[in-house]
C-alpha cells in the first residue's frame, strides 16, 4: 500500500500506534507529506523493528480502518 493511502488514515493509525507502542510521542509520529521515511526512521528506532516491519503493521492497519 503507499504512503499516500497511510496520510490519509494517519490519525487512526497513529492512535494504534499509541496503543501498541506507548512510550511513543506526537512529534515521534507527525506525518509530514514527502517525508515518510523520516517517518520510518523515527519508528524504526523506538520500536526496534524493521522499516519492512513497520510498513507491513501499518497496511495491516490501514486495511483494517476500510
Amino acid at each position: 500500500m503507499s504512503e499516500l493511502k497511510w496520510q490519509g488514515k494517519w490519525n487512526q493509525v497513529k492512535g494504534k500506534f499509541k496503543q501498541q507502542w506507548a512510550d511513543l510521542t506526537d512529534d515521534d509520529l507527525l506525518f509530514v507529506e514527502g517525508k515518510e521515511d523520516e517517518l520510518l526512521g523515527r519508528l524504526q528506532e523506538k520500536t526496534g523493528k524493521s522499516k519492512e516491519d513497520l510498513k507491513k503493521w501499518i497496511d495491516e492497519q490501514v486495511q483494517e480502518i476500510d
